[in-house]
């Protein structure tokens, strides 16, 4: 329905100026968590709605689960090859 297209339209402006506002003020550490957080809502509602995946069978869900998770794992590699970098350790301790 319509109604439910605007809803989650009108939820992911205010997102998004929740998104400006923790750019703006200094939360210190929690900066980026907050803004991930809110990056994360905003994907999901995206994906849920608007990628028409909330009303579809549960093998379009078993293939976005999927993305997400090949999403994961390159991270995950990218991060292990990072950190375990010898010069970085100069900047870790």
């Amino acid at each position: 329905p319509l109604q439910i297209y605007a809803v989650i339209f009108a939820t992911l402006l205010l997102l998004t100026l929740v998104t400006v506002d923790v750019a703006t003020y200094n939360f210190g550490m929690m900066n980026i968590y907050i803004a991930l957080a809110v990056a994360t809502t905003k994907a999901t509602l995206v994906i849920l709605y608007f990628m028409h995946v909330r009303y579809a069978p549960a093998l379009v869900a078993v293939v976005a689960a999927a993305g997400f998770v090949w999403l994961l794992l390159l991270i995950t590699f990218t991060l292990s090859d990072f950190i375990t970098r010898g010069w970085i350790t100069g900047f870790m301790g």
